[in-house]
């Protein structure tokens, strides 16, 4: 029998990790996930964020725990995979949301910099991916995905701004996200990205700062920046059997900015 809408889009016993969902966007999908009725486990690097995180969740009537974990290292990593796992059972959907940045001008970029970008924004998406779907995900025939990248991962940037090492690590993950798809269909697991473009968030108070929140929105049709609602009904749609028949695909939550720029 075909189903609702609403039975489409209920998670109801189903499991979330998410990282990076301490605060700014990862917590954002965490209240989605967890309103639509999904278990959720946080994980970031900081304890105290992690619990602040975990009781508003819970407070919103959300099952929410939390382990501190640095998703750049390859042993957490791994004990991140196996204490969600131990703790609450088979992941259904994996957010990989943590991430970091760097700004310099590409002829200064430190190398140790650019190594730090790319192991938690690229390779810490792969491990987590990896371990979570061979302990959980494909011997059952079933998962979701999501990776958070960028509208910065589909071309440079404004002027002010020099990120090169973000902007590389996100069209990876772009791409990173259409091949696993490609890979992982024939287990039922569907892979799929969000491109969110200018959110305020603590990792971009710097540039809402020197550039300013009017001049941003102004590069916006939709002439705002994104909010704490923005990102709920897509990352929502990816994690449900609403979602079922998209994977390897990508779409930027951005008030168009990538259509006036050509992203």
């Amino acid at each position: 029998m075909t189903r609702t809408i609403q039975q489409l889009f209920d998670l109801t016993g189903k499991t979330a990790l998410v990282t990076g969902g301490s605060r700014g966007l990862g917590l954002q999908m965490a209240h989605a996930l967890g309103e639509a009725g999904a278990k959720i486990m946080l994980s970031s690097r900081k304890p105290e964020d992690l619990e602040q995180a975990a009781a508003e969740l819970q407070a919103a009537g959300i099952d929410a725990r939390w382990i501190a974990a640095d998703c750049a290292k390859d042993s957490e990593i791994a004990r991140l995979a196996d204490e969600t796992l131990q703790r609450m059972g088979d992941v259904d959907i994996l957010v990989n949301n943590a991430g970091a940045a760097w700004g310099s001008p590409a002829e200064d970029h430190p190398i140790d910099a650019w190594d730090k970008v790319m192991n938690l924004n690229v390779r810490g998406y792969f491990l987590l991916s990896q371990a979570i779907a061979k302990k959980s995900m494909i011997a059952r025939r079933s998962g979701r995905i999501i990776n958070v990248a960028s509208i910065a991962g589909l071309g440079g940037n404004p002027e002010g701004m020099n990120t090169l090492a973000y902007n590389t690590s996100k069209g990876a993950v772009i791409n990173f996200t259409r091949t696993l798809g490609a890979e992982w269909g024939k287990y039922n697991i569907t892979v799929n990205a969000i491109c969110p473009g200018f959110f305020p968030s603590k990792m971009t108070a710097g540039t809402l700062k020197a550039m300013g929140e009017e001049r941003l929105a102004s590069h916006a049709p939709l002439k705002r920046l994104g909010d704490d609602e923005d990102l709920k009904g897509l990352c929502l749609l990816y994690a449900s059997d609403a979602g079922k028949h998209i994977t390897g695909q990508w779409l930027a939550v951005d008030g168009g900015v990538s259509v006036v720029t050509g992203g």
